[in-house]
């Protein structure tokens, strides 16, 4: 028998991991963003969506305006209260070169605070115990999300709806243990879709099974799912929603005889841990590929440009 990936073994360290994070946010008040600040959070790939994620808990809870950002592309000509970047490696040229640019006081997440990040950060929270050795990322980017929920949640700025850290690491619980369904795993192509702020999960969705297993996947807001790509929805394919499903799109995805997948929201166990759910899924279907998740194709650990 093989062994696992250390992918693998990483990912199911998660629900522990989300419970150490959320109470690290207690210790971490002053670094993280204040209520009322203007705040942009930056990041680059799973981190960039992370941020995403987190810009519209932020916003909804009513702690202020709150952007997301690729870390090249970021508005220099604006005006912000602080920037939050996050960077698992602290070594990634776009960030860096942000940090070093902007006159704004910065906080960055890192896993690894020996790394330049922390040279040009004006504050650092540490997230070392959820480091990875894998170039797929799964348990930082989560962690991170984790942290920042709990920071939101201890400020009682958690939008309705949204569970608490302490529920969803439960619910990641479940989803580390949970048989793979080979329905699942025997389709071709997977659009993922969000709303609010599971479109930042849904990127970071299409993006794991791209990286682990060279699937062809998508991602959009889910009602703009209905304005083109729903073109694409044929039998063999699968259409995952994060969170609450817009009303008409179950019997559309149907029509178009697409496998349906929508466990998460009010009903369902927590959109994050849904994420878990489709790791596990894009390393089921990398091994039977044949493909090895801990070296996927053209990626490193890190982007350092030269």
């Amino acid at each position: 028998m093989s062994q696992p990936s250390v992918t693998a073994e990483e990912l199911a360290t998660q629900p522990a991991d989300w419970r150490a994070a959320a109470a690290l946010a207690a210790g971490s008040l002053a670094d993280l963003p204040q209520p009322g600040e203007r705040v942009a959070v930056v990041g680059c790939g799973t981190s960039w969506f992370m941020a995403q994620a987190y810009a519209s808990l932020r916003e909804a809870g009513g702690h202020g305006e709150t952007d997301a950002f690729a870390a090249s592309e970021f508005p220099y000509g604006r005006h912000y209260d602080r920037v939050l970047a996050i960077s698992r490696s602290g070594t990634t040229t776009e960030v860096l070169d942000l940090l070093r640019r902007t006159g704004a006081p910065t906080t960055a997440i890192t896993a690894d605070p020996a790394q330049p990040v922390a040279a040009v950060a004006d504050r650092v929270v540490d997230l070392g115990f959820a480091d990875e050795r894998s170039v797929v990322q799964t348990r930082f980017a989560t962690s991170v999300l984790a942290l920042l929920r709990a920071h939101l949640e201890l400020a009682g700025a958690l939008p309705g709806g949204v569970r608490a850290v302490a529920a969803a690491a439960g619910d990641a619980q479940g989803a580390v243990a949970a048989e793979v369904p080979a329905e699942l795993a025997a389709c071709e192509q997977f659009a993922f879709l969000g709303t609010g702020w599971t479109v930042g999960l849904a990127q970071e969705a299409a993006l794991k099974m791209r990286e682990a297993s060279l699937s062809w996947t998508e991602a959009y807001p889910a009602m703009e799912y209905r304005h083109g790509p729903i073109s694409i929805a044929a039998p063999g394919r699968a259409v995952w929603v994060f969170g609450e499903l817009p009303d008409g799109l179950a019997a559309q995805v149907a029509a178009a005889g697409a496998l349906l997948v929508s466990d998460s929201g009010a009903a369902g166990i927590d959109p994050l841990a849904d994420l878990v759910r489709v790791q596990r899924l894009a390393l089921a279907i990398a091994a039977a590929r044949g493909l090895d998740p801990d070296r996927p194709r053209n990626l490193t650990r890190s982007v350092v440009l030269g």
